[in-house]
């Protein structure tokens, strides 16, 4: 069933807010219930992301016409925060999955595009392999694309491979025999593709981001995608997803909390109330805690409001009559998809921040009562630790203060890796001379 309904002239009324959590609100509460065991076994939610699949998550964005609910990037978000709240480990494993259905959505005026769209609107999920331990940290790969006897073949190693296990296609960062940096899109059932949950990061467990090996797989060419330099919406996208995911882990974190607090009857001779929920200072932490909760919540949104601004006006400037798409109009369209961009960092910069404090200070509520492993209220800042690591917002406020100070754009180049021309091994520091007075 779409997620909109016809008006009285058949053009789709788009979907509502309010529509949107109730068509996912009660699977989300289902996911919700099975956490803590996930989290006790190691258990991959991959019957809960069937879960999704059937309510046609993943098609989020994908326009109506296409058989998606056409929703806006800022009500993606609102669904990611919310799930995040559920299972944050879902939200980062389908965040390439976001990513690549934005890469067609920019592109859905063409055969490729929308043949892309119509795949993920049947239910497909992409995954992702692109990072590897050494050589793409300037673009670079190791992993190959190379016609062997009339045939495509894709080889290579990738480390970090989130959602894959999840996927039904694999976006694979390849460097083709010309040099050209692209996707290769496999199956992740073809032969020769080997998909290991070897992740052993202490936060974030059953994102599914483990290795993937690529051994003669046989690719289509037409499947073939080359990188684009960066728009709105390529590196600003997945960089939101860790932040929508951190606003929905602090949302968990504050109710769970709020709930043990709740049924505790244990105080301490110095409190000011004989039971902690009575207790002004526990009142205080939780509702601090609360505030970010609904702040995080809060700035997400609003850059992607931002965002939906950016790539609304690149598409309406791609698809224009060839006399409106001057420079001023190029110009105008950047402008929006820089701000975009910077939004992201600035909300880096702040979610971040808020979300690792507020994951620590919880505890200030219940003594050694809230660190019993049953409760598992470490999860939440082990898993907000986790996303905090990736793409770290040092290099982030870098970027911000040059733009601030010099008016320098961000490069937005997408890879981690080891720098060209380093030695195969460092030497080792020497032993440190502490003088002692």
């Amino acid at each position: 069933m779409s997620a909109h309904d016809a008006t009285g002239n058949g053009a789709p009324r788009p979907v509502t807010d309010a529509e949107l959590l109730e068509r996912f609100g009660p699977v989300f509460e289902r996911i919700a219930e099975g956490a803590l065991d996930r989290e006790t076994t190691r258990r991959i939610p991959l019957r809960e992301a069937g879960w999704l699949a059937e309510l046609g998550f993943g098609a989020l964005r994908v326009p109506v016409e296409l058989g998606g609910s056409g929703v806006t990037l800022r009500q993606l978000f609102l669904l990611l925060i919310e799930l995040g709240a559920a299972e944050s480990n879902l939200v980062q494993a389908l965040r390439v999955h976001f990513r690549f259905t934005e890469d067609r959505w920019r592109e859905r005026d063409t055969e490729r595009g929308r043949r892309w769209l119509a795949r993920v609107a049947d239910g497909a999920i992409v995954g992702n392999a692109s990072s590897e331990r050494s050589g793409n940290v300037r673009g670079q790969t190791n992993t190959t694309l190379r016609e062997v006897d009339g045939k495509l073949l894709l080889n290579g190693v990738k480390y970090y491979s989130t959602g894959s296990l999840y996927a039904d296609y694999i976006s694979v960062a390849v460097a083709t025999a010309e040099g050209q940096r692209s996707a290769a899109m496999v199956r992740s059932d073809a032969e020769g593709v080997h998909l290991l949950d070897d992740y052993t990061g202490f936060g974030q467990r059953t994102s599914a981001s483990g290795t993937s090996t690529f051994t003669d797989v046989v690719v289509d060419p037409g499947e073939v995608i080359a990188f684009e330099p960066n728009f709105a919406g390529q590196t600003a996208i997945v960089q939101l997803v860790h932040l929508a995911t951190l606003a929905g882990i602090v949302r968990r974190a504050v109710d769970e909390t709020a709930g043990f607090v709740r049924r505790r009857r244990r105080s301490y001779s110095q409190a000011s109330a004989d039971l902690p929920r009575e207790d002004p200072q526990v009142q205080q932490v939780l509702g601090r805690a609360d505030a970010v909760a609904h702040a995080t919540a809060q700035i997400v949104l609003g850059v992607a409001a931002s965002l939906d601004r950016a790539v609304d006006a690149r598409f309406a400037l791609r698809t224009a009559p060839e006399e409106q798409r001057t420079d001023a109009a190029e110009a105008r369209v950047r402008a929006l998809e820089l701000e975009a961009e910077l939004n992201v960092y600035r909300a880096q910069s702040t979610v971040i921040d808020l979300a690792l404090r507020t994951t620590t200070e919880i505890f200030e509520v219940g003594g050694a009562s809230a660190l019993d492993e049953s409760l598992h209220l470490d999860r939440h800042w082990r898993n907000a630790r986790t996303l905090a690591s990736h793409n770290p917002v040092i290099y982030r406020e870098r970027q911000l203060g040059d733009h601030l100070l010099n008016g320098v754009e961000p490069l937005n180049q997408p890879s981690v890796g080891e720098a060209p021309g380093l030695p195969e091994v460092l030497p080792e520091a020497g032993p440190r001379l502490v003088v002692v007075p």
